[in-house]
């Protein structure tokens, strides 16, 4: 059952994000607050649907990752904190790199199925890498020109590193609540 879940709750969460750019009229059809609400709800329901089902799914051992694989997954992780916090800033990192949300989650989801080889993680960590590829892929094609960041500062990529470095400890930190200790 933890398996259906997680896929389910990948497929809400992809189509939800997706519903915007490939049912443009549908998604004109629900209205502004409406339809928001519904999208919303329907990825917030996608990524509760992939924690439990992730959590529910049994262990099947794919592949051994190695030990060292960890320091990869961790370097990968903070520059995808890092692309994520610069999607906010007009970094001049983030003038280079037009879709850094979801450049952030593809380098999380490589980090992750770096350290995971358990069938439940290659299924949501794969799930995810698919969905941001497939996303700069629809996005591209539908042709608007990408307008850069103005007045980009090499202050705010150090501000942005910071936060990366700041919010990676945090995230680390529930890690190992939780019992994944990320460090090594």
């Amino acid at each position: 059952m933890g398996y259906l879940l997680l896929i389910l709750g990948l497929v809400l969460f992809a189509g939800g994000h997706w519903v915007k750019r490939l049912a443009p009229d549908f998604r004109a059809n629900l209205g502004d607050p409406k339809g928001r609400l519904i999208l919303t709800l329907a990825m917030l329901a996608g990524v509760v649907l992939m924690i439990i089902g992730y959590r529910a799914a049994p262990v099947v051992q794919i592949w051994s990752p190695p030990a060292f694989f960890t320091h990869i997954n961790n370097l990968l992780v903070l520059i995808a904190f890092w692309l994520f916090a610069l999607s906010h800033m007009s970094g001049t990192l983030s003038a280079r790199i037009r879709h850094k949300q979801l450049s952030a989650i593809k380098a999380w989801a490589i980090a992750h199925l770096l350290v995971n080889g358990d069938l439940a993680s290659i299924i949501l960590f794969g799930g995810m890498l698919a969905w941001a590829v497939a996303s700069v892929i629809i996005i591209n094609r539908q042709g608007r020109d990408w307008v850069r960041p103005a007045n980009p500062s090499i202050v705010k990529d150090v501000l942005a590193f910071v936060i990366g470095i700041i919010v990676m400890g945090i995230v680390g930190y529930i890690h190992t609540l939780l019992g994944y200790f990320p460090y090594g």
